[in-house]
């Protein structure tokens, strides 16, 4: 089943085709990328997602899969005999991956943005608040995921790792611009220990984008954007 065409169309710093882009090069499989432009979205883009027209698309012998967590569960089974299993083989792990992996896209960008958008002291220290809430609870989760291994799917990287793991290059760049410590050590420290682990690994340090061109594109790109948004 995991034979023939595979294309994928992403953008360099979208944690939803970054994680994708991890699991294919941990799979060793190969694939054609398409970096689109967002502002100017290609005919291959509205062709293969015309009802959301959003990346990443996963393109499969001219058949289009799309939403980077769908894409994750299609990828394990598609190529099944390649690589370790992303998707835990239990039923209850894996829903358990399900409900967190859900639980990580809702809340981790939601409280990086809150940081960065914050306008006053008094809001961004209730965004930082509600942002450790979120940790606090991811390292709850690691501690009953991992059962005491490296990563969130034991051994080897798993369907939460690169959920999570691909926001790391923001969180590093929310940090940096805002000038605190979001994964603090004395407060998360297995997560802190997950998160050298995971950048550290051969088939992530290939994918993720520099922190710098992230800081870049926050501060030219976004800040301005959102400015303008709030003085209509």
């Amino acid at each position: 089943m995991g034979e023939g065409e595979l294309k994928l169309l992403g953008t360099w710093g979208s944690p939803f085709a970054i994680r994708v882009r991890i699991v294919l090069n941990q799979k060793e499989v190969k694939y054609e990328y398409f970096e689109e432009d967002l502002t100017n979205k290609s005919e291959l883009l509205l062709k293969y997602n015309p009802i959301h027209k959003k990346i990443p698309v996963l393109v499969h012998n001219g058949r289009s899969v799309c939403e980077s967590l769908v894409i994750l569960q299609y990828i394990d089974e598609a190529w099944s005999k390649s690589g370790s299993s992303v998707i835990p083989t239990d039923p209850y792990e894996r829903a358990m991956a399900r409900f967190w992996a859900a639980y990580i896209d809702d809340k981790v960008i939601q409280a990086l943005l809150g940081i960065l958008k914050a306008t006053t002291e008094e809001e961004k220290t209730y965004k930082i608040s509600e942002t450790m809430s979120v940790m606090e609870l991811l390292e709850e989760a690691f501690e009953k995921c991992s059962k005491g291994k490296t990563f969130f799917g034991g051994d080897t990287i798993g369907f939460l790792d690169v959920t999570l793991g691909s926001y790391l290059t923001w969180l590093k760049a929310a940090e940096k611009l805002s000038e605190l410590i979001l994964l603090d050590e004395t407060k998360f420290p297995k997560l802190v220990e997950w998160t050298e682990q995971f950048l550290s690994t051969d088939c992530v340090k290939e994918i993720m984008p520099e922190v710098e061109k992230a800081e870049e594109f926050i501060t030219k790109t976004l800040k301005p954007r959102w400015a303008a948004a709030s003085s209509k």
